[in-house]
């Protein structure tokens, strides 16, 4: 009988998925009976050579991209950054090594039904290849605002004790009202027995992002049997999560465990009798999953049970996070599938009882503000203070995050509106990603709620926009169509891929001026804030560059440029006279102003081109203030009123 040679699924279509294909065989010589007398030709496996060499292009491709990934760290001169942040300063190697391991990774993606480890492999090097550079170059903190968490930690260590009730300045009280990052970060520092979290903060992405991969993984499962889907889906959300809320703060820990909880749910919590058709795989996109098997009241309730103490941990680490979390699980409700009203309201309960406890002084604060801020849509979804990137890096990452973001989702609407049964049957990670979008009305969360509600709606965008890319495997009759979807697939997937990560670079890493800090800028500060006794006030244009937060307990802190541009120019027409008039009578203070602050508030569009050198200039000049430490990165100047100085006394 005539046999027919199969080749491995290409990534446009293929054979069943999550299923090996049938082996080749070829006719072997004839197996001996018992007898010895011989019998029937007996078929002997053999490896297709397109699957042979995937079997050896898989693992060198990886080494390729790794090797040449870790030959170009060196050749990195970060310390010469300027308008165009590290982006100029990364070198051909390690562009060459995105595109090499991108390559490996669709090879990988062929054989993903069969090999699902090694797209899971690729999706770590990607992950290593977009954020380690930092972790492995920096000799300081990157993200100055970061060095505030290790400022939160070491005061909670050096106290003893938490003060949710405090007055601390800058608001930091809040960080003892939702102390649990915090917590947990003294109890490892104490573990490891290192000075501070400094000495693995710039690793955070890098844990959280493998700690967060089996969790996309499981979510993703929940809805498709294609493992190839799949890992598009974690690989478009590592290229498209180009936000920065991943570094040690509080929002990235909650990120996992929100995520956590909502996989939980959409596997464990569906009602008896909800899912119709949709268990029916004639009902289904051929890439679908059925829908998770049903649970019993009292299965569901003992599920509440299991979720509240990791419910309760969101609310103990985040004040965002837990109203995103009962937003998302309102959305959910939505549908029969998981309308689960229990345990919305516990999770509800939880976070009102942490918010009126702990919480309740900046929750009484926030209450107040909600009058004017409410159906401000323009004004919450606002970017930062002024809104008004300035220079060519903050442009062109500004530029870049906007155009990465509406990539991702018009591959995810293409993909509702072309794959309906797929998305019948993932209708709830379709409402969980655009749940968080009303919160626009609410509030602008201080310049942040248009990356926050991006980081959440990005699982189900990733999916989706995945779900675009990646057609239906279609069995081993080819149709006119399928054809037609594979090699379309065969050029769009690639494509979409590199023009992520190449929207992904500048997006990230095109503002690394005003993020990485010299040490010796962070020397001059802390020596600057340790001057300053108990009760003095520090000055700055912002609160971005390293230990800016440096004794937040014992000293105030004004960052007086963060206001609106027109207010910041009258500011500069007479500096001096502006601060001197606004800080208190027989209050010691400095001003420093720092090389990462010019680039901020100039980068941020805070002051105007050449407002920081002005500023300096007149406050140097001015006979209210005294300069005590002057270098190339920062100068220090001491607030000296005269008795005869209106508004000045000392």
């Amino acid at each position: 009988m005539r046999q027919h040679h199969q080749e491995p699924a290409p990534v446009g279509e293929g054979a069943v998925p999550g299923r090996p294909a049938a082996p080749d065989r070829e006719t072997g010589p004839r197996a001996e009976r018992a007898d010895g007398t011989g019998g029937a030709p007996v078929p002997r496996p053999r490896r297709a050579p397109a699957a042979s060499a995937l079997t050896w292009l898989t693992p060198a491709l990886l080494v390729v991209g790794l090797g040449l990934w870790g030959v170009s760290l060196p050749l990195v001169d970060f310390r010469s950054m300027d308008d165009f942040g590290l982006l100029d300063r990364l070198p051909v190697p390690f562009y060459a090594s995105l595109v090499v391991l991108t390559a490996g990774f669709l090879v990988a993606l062929r054989r993903a039904g069969t090999s699902p480890g090694w797209p899971l492999v690729y999706c770590v090097a990607l992950l290593v290849a977009l954020k380690a550079a930092p972790a492995v170059l920096y000799d300081s903190v990157r993200y100055p605002w970061a060095s505030k968490h290790d400022a939160v930690v070491n005061t909670i260590l050096g106290a003893g004790e938490l003060r949710p009730g405090a007055a601390l300045s800058g608001n930091m009280s809040a960080y003892d009202q939702w102390p649990g990052f915090f917590t947990l970060n003294a109890a490892l520092v104490r573990a490891f027995g290192v000075e501070s979290t400094a000495v693995y903060l710039n690793w955070a992405p890098i844990v959280l992002g493998l700690i967060l991969l089996p969790v996309l993984v499981l979510l993703y499962r929940t809805f498709t049997e294609d493992w190839r889907l799949v890992w598009t889906a974690v690989w478009i959300f590592q290229l498209a999560n180009w936000v920065g809320q991943d570094y040690l703060a509080p929002q990235g820990l909650a990120y996992v465990l929100h995520l956590t909880v909502l996989a939980v749910v959409l596997r464990h919590f569906v009602r008896p009798g909800s899912a119709g058709r949709l268990r029916d795989r004639t009902a289904l996109d051929p890439a679908a999953a059925s829908v998770p098997p049903a649970t019993t009241t009292r299965q569901r309730a003992v599920g509440v049970l299991i979720l509240s103490p990791l419910i309760l941990a969101v609310n103990a680490v985040h004040q965002l996070t837990p109203v995103m979390l009962c937003v998302v699980l309102a959305a959910l409700c939505l549908t029969r599938r998981y309308r689960n009203l229990g345990l919305l309201a516990v999770a509800g309960l939880i976070m009102l009882a942490w918010d009126l406890t702990m919480g309740r002084p900046l929750f009484m604060e926030t209450l107040g503000t909600l009058k004017e801020s409410l159906g401000r849509l323009t004004q919450n979804s606002r970017a930062g203070y002024a809104g008004q990137l300035t220079g060519p890096g903050p442009e062109l990452a500004g530029k870049a995050g906007i155009a990465m973001a509406l990539a991702v989702v018009l591959c995810a609407g293409i993909a509702v509106l072309a794959r309906r049964r797929l998305t019948r049957g993932a209708l709830p990670l379709l409402l969980a990603s655009a749940a968080p979008v009303p919160l626009f009305a609410v509030n602008d969360y201080g310049g942040e709620m248009l990356f926050r509600v991006y980081l959440f709606g990005l699982p189900g965008a990733a999916f989706f926009a995945a779900a675009a890319l990646v057609p239906a495997a279609g069995g081993a009759r080819r149709s006119r169509g399928a054809v037609v979807r594979r090699r379309a697939a065969a050029v769009a997937l690639p494509a979409v891929l590199l023009a992520l990560t190449a929207g992904f670079l500048p997006a990230y890493y095109g503002k690394d001026a005003m993020y990485y800090t010299p040490p010796a800028e962070s020397a001059l500060v802390t020596r600057a804030i340790d001057r300053l006794p108990e009760g003095g006030l520090l000055l700055a244009t912002s609160g971005s560059f390293p230990q800016a937060l440096h004794r937040y307990d014992e000293v105030e802190h004004w960052f007086f440029a963060e206001q609106e541009l027109p207010e910041n120019e009258r500011m500069l027409a007479d500096p001096a006279r502006y601060l001197a008039d606004r800080i208190p009578p027989g209050t010691t203070a400095h001003v420093v102003l720092t090389r990462t602050q010019d680039i901020y508030t100039a980068g941020e569009g805070l002051l105007p081109p050449g407002g920081f050198t002005a500023l300096r200039d007149r406050l140097k000049e001015s006979p209210l203030f005294r300069t005590v430490e002057e270098h190339p990165y920062g100068i220090v100047l001491a607030y000296t009123p005269s008795t005869t100085t209106p508004g000045g006394a000392s």
